[in-house]
């Protein structure tokens, strides 16, 4: 027995010491911990977006227009400034942002290691977050493809992203992914875009001073605006200043310079005056190239000095109503639309919509008894008429008896062009609608003698620029030319000679009519200008609808006023009031 026993104790190990057993428990919860770390950033890497996916992001195709001297008007759905490169900037432009964003960011890898550091003591020392350290690719990472909450996850993916563009792209692309991408104003992207809404010029045409005021806002781009807060943004444009000096980007003498031009942005100019005309040739541009998936400059034909005039004075003089102006060369290239008085109250656009012309229709019939061999000085019979069951009475209830036609034209009788009508037949006036372009919308009735058939303020604006086209047709027109970024032409006006519609003493006689509607006893007297060569007034039943339409040297200009929901005014509005008076403070004012 004690033999035995003495076997058992020879064959026992001796226990694992207490340092070897806490040893053995750290390494394991070590390779535990780095287990975990690596499924935690496995998961994290794998919902991460898709990064071929969002360098290609597709965007919405921007439309910039441009007025009839080839300047920018306005952009459509340009969320993105245009291309720039660090190959074409001037380089003050990327020196400024690398200047005070990350001035080591061409010397250090995707991270800087050196940068954090510091930005680690100095917040320590302080007590708060005084300074960051990210670099302008962790930033780029940020921008592009993450989300602004401040996660661990998220910084990871920022990490796991600054090395994955820096092992696909050198310095100067990752630098270019960084200025095309970055948001400073508006939810618009890039500093292409902060220049032209802050300085109206693109980032290829920033001076210094513009440049350093673009790169101070990209810590807080809300805080450093120099639009919002000016006085923020010129003190640390000087600090973009003297670090460029520092890095031998500028010198002493330029950055001086520089500092005395920093200034206050001027804010965006509004653009919602032209709202109406470029939402119309939008549409204008569908139906001449289809749909289309990359930008496209649009070249028209609007005179941006006349558009604003136009917007201006429309709202000050509709009161309560609506209104819609149409100007327009007398070979049909428009100058001006306005839709309505308001485009952010109302984006319908009334210069489009189809209303009843009244009286501003009868030139139509006039122009067939001109045709038919009278003149203004024939004598024609005014006195009550009716057919059938229509019996319209004049504006006043107040007939003349026999009085010359251009009498007859100038106060706008009723009876007069129906008997012409009556005379003709109504198939003459609607095949001289024809000719003028607005046939086809008619109905065949006498109402439509009075302007009962609806058209629009463009159409009827048409019809008399034909007559102050020298009777040669008038197509209207909106666009010139339609290119892509590159200058290449999708589309370009083909204009075709136009086609005579009027003889030259059909014309001559009706100009002379329409002069004297603007004249003393005249419906359009207060249209009345040392450049108003005539026009004619316009008011349909119910005093729903007011129009005048009328011409300079150089110019036609149409306007209605109503309700849009087809109520009367007030009996005191007619063509010859408020539309009267727009006209004359649009041409003569």
């Amino acid at each position: 027995m004690p033999r035995r026993a003495a076997v058992r104790k020879i064959d026992e190990k001796p226990a694992p010491s207490f340092r070897r057993r806490m040893l053995i428990y750290l390494l394991n919860l070590f390779l535990m911990c780095v287990v975990a770390l690596a499924a935690y950033v496995l998961v994290i890497f794998l919902q991460m977006p898709s990064l071929d996916a969002i360098l290609h992001e597709t965007r919405p195709a921007a439309v910039i227009f441009l007025d009839k001297n080839g300047t920018e008007i306005r952009a459509s759905n340009r969320i993105m400034g245009a291309p720039v490169s660090v190959e074409t900037l001037p380089p003050h432009v990327w020196q400024a942002i690398v200047a005070i964003e990350d001035k080591r960011f061409f010397k250090h890898g995707p991270i800087d290691v050196r940068g954090i550091t510091r930005a680690v003591l100095s917040n320590l020392i302080h007590g708060r977050i005084a300074a960051g350290g990210s670099s302008i690719t962790q930033q780029t990472a940020k921008n592009i493809f993450l989300s602004r909450k401040k996660t661990i996850s998220r910084k990871i993916q920022e990490l796991i992203l600054s090395y994955w563009l820096e092992n696909r792209f050198n310095k100067n692309q990752v630098l270019d992914l960084y200025m095309n991408r970055v948001s400073l104003v508006g939810g618009m992207r890039g500093i292409d875009a902060a220049a032209r809404a802050m300085f109206q010029t693109s980032a290829n045409n920033m001076t210094i001073a513009q440049a350093a005021q673009i790169a101070a806002m990209l810590k807080a781009p809300t805080t450093y605006s120099p639009l919002q807060h000016p006085e923020k943004n010129i003190a640390r444009a000087r600090v973009v200043l003297t670090e460029m000096v520092r890095q031998g980007y500028i010198t002493l003498n330029q950055a001086r310079i520089a500092a005395q031009s920093l200034s206050a942005a001027a804010p965006t100019p509004d653009t919602n005056a032209y709202r109406y005309w470029t939402d119309f040739v939008l549409d204008e541009v569908r139906s001449r190239i289809g749909g289309f998936e990359s930008d496209m400059y649009v070249y028209t034909t609007l005179d941006m000095g006349l558009q604003e005039r136009v917007a201006t004075i429309l709202p000050q003089k509709v009161g309560d109503y609506q209104g819609a102006v149409v100007a327009m060369t007398h070979s049909g290239a428009v100058r001006a639309m306005a839709g309505g008085a308001d485009y952010q109250t109302s984006q319908f656009n009334r210069a489009i919509a189809p209303r009843q012309p009244g009286s501003a229709f009868k030139p139509v019939v006039y122009l067939v008894a001109l045709e038919n061999g009278m003149t203004p000085d024939t004598y024609v019979n005014d006195s009550p008429f009716a057919i059938g069951d229509y019996n319209p009475k004049n504006y006043n209830e107040r007939y003349y008896g026999d009085i010359k036609l251009s009498t007859a034209f100038s106060k706008s009788v009723n009876s007069v062009p129906l008997k012409l009508t009556e005379t003709y037949g109504i198939d003459a006036v609607l095949d001289m609608a024809g000719r003028l372009g607005v046939g086809t919308k008619l109905r065949r009735e006498y109402s439509t003698v009075l302007g009962a058939s609806e058209m629009t303020l463009l159409d009827l604006t048409t019809i008399y620029a034909v007559i102050w086209n020298d009777g040669a047709s008038v197509r209207p027109y909106s666009i010139t030319k339609i290119t892509d970024p590159m200058g290449n032409v999708l589309y370009e006006r083909n204009p075709s000679d136009p086609i005579p519609v009027l003889q030259p003493d059909t014309v001559e006689y009706m100009t002379q009519l329409l002069a004297d509607v603007v004249r003393a006893g005249g419906t359009g007297r207060r249209a009345a200008g040392k450049n108003v060569l005539g026009g004619k007034t316009g008011t349909s039943n119910g005093n729903r609808d007011a129009w005048f339409v009328g011409a300079t040297n150089n110019m036609i200009v149409g306007v209605w006023v109503g309700n849009d929901d087809f109520t009367p005014m007030s009996s005191k509005v007619t063509g010859g009031t408020i539309p009267a008076e727009i006209f004359h403070d649009i041409v003569v004012k």
